[in-house]
């Protein structure tokens, strides 16, 4: 890990042991623990920041935050990190065939050991996350989704995003999400169902998406209800509009440079374009037939969502 500042004594302590999510105490209704966003932005990649645009969008992020601690980990720190913190976890780490696998588990483990903010390096923000701390946990709204699972077991037509989200430290949704990529990874049918209804062609770029990347993510909030409710959403107020897609409500822009996706021939390129294009089209007008706005739990007035 390299970073100006060293990591404040707090991030060190809380409410779980440091070596594990399993001594996270689970939480009920009636004795519900309050958690709450901390001043921490934490980002990730092979080594610090090379290219203009990327140092340019992390100086960024931090010009807005003066006040807050940030973390960077390279691929060393990554390294550290997990046999210092999860090392019961090295083994399933390692054992994720992709790159950008890793990089996921890893976000989750980071933002649920120190708490805080993690943004993928080409997420760029253009005003303060302050109004974002009074909350335990933020995930932004990303797209609808192409997943038949979710649309037809779950009544939701949405996922929300994993490149930029905050967290308390040991927030239980956080560690929901961990659980599953760790069942995934151990179970791959488990994640198949998800995959239903996708053309053949394009199912490993959408096996990662939903084995740890925002399908993951997304299906974690759908089959915990409970959970959910302790979850803000950041919606836009119109979830058809493909402009108001990738978008972390009205604090910031992914700008969506999809480097982990397998570079490909043009011509498969285009094929597979055409197919995902087809597939959203087609179930984009039954999204229509919904409305342009959407909250979670489906059906459930009370949950927590935000409308940019």
């Amino acid at each position: 890990m390299h970073m100006d500042e060293h990591v404040s004594t707090e991030a060190g302590q809380g409410k779980f042991a440091a070596n594990g999510v399993s001594s996270l105490p689970k939480t009920d209704d009636e004795h519900q623990e309050v958690y709450q966003i901390p001043r921490r932005i934490i980002q990730t990649a092979n080594t610090a920041p090379q290219a203009v645009r990327l140092r340019a969008m992390v100086s960024n992020m931090r010009l807005l935050h003066p006040d807050y601690e940030y973390l960077f980990f390279d691929n060393d720190g990554r390294e550290k990190f997990i046999d210092q913190e999860f090392p019961q976890y090295r083994a399933v780490y390692e054992s994720f065939r992709f790159p950008i696998q890793r990089y996921d588990f890893f976000r989750y483990l980071a933002i649920y050991r120190h708490g805080g903010f993690y943004f993928d390096l080409d997420v760029l923000l253009a005003t303060s996350l302050s109004e974002l701390l009074k909350f335990g946990c933020v995930f932004p709204f990303e797209r609808l989704t192409l997943s038949s699972f979710l649309r037809t077991e779950y009544n939701m037509d949405w996922e929300i995003g994993n490149y930029g989200f905050g967290a308390a430290q040991g927030h239980p949704f956080m560690q929901a999400i961990i659980e599953n990529c760790i069942r995934g990874q151990r179970d791959p049918a488990w994640v198949k169902p998800m995959l239903r209804g996708l053309p053949p062609l394009v199912e490993s770029d959408f096996y990662i998406l939903y084995s740890t990347g925002p399908g993951l993510v997304s299906r974690t909030l759908a089959e915990n209800p409970k959970l959910a409710k302790m979850v803000t959403v950041l919606f836009p107020d119109d979830v058809c509009d493909l402009d108001n897609w990738n978008l972390f409500g009205d604090l910031g822009v992914h700008l969506m440079d999809g480097a982990w996706r397998k570079k490909k021939g043009p011509v498969r390129g285009r094929l597979e374009r055409i197919l995902v294009d087809w597939k959203r089209r087609k179930l984009m007008k039954q999204s229509q037939l919904l409305g342009k706005t959407r909250c979670h739990p489906p059906n459930d007035g009370s949950a927590g969502c935000i409308s940019s």
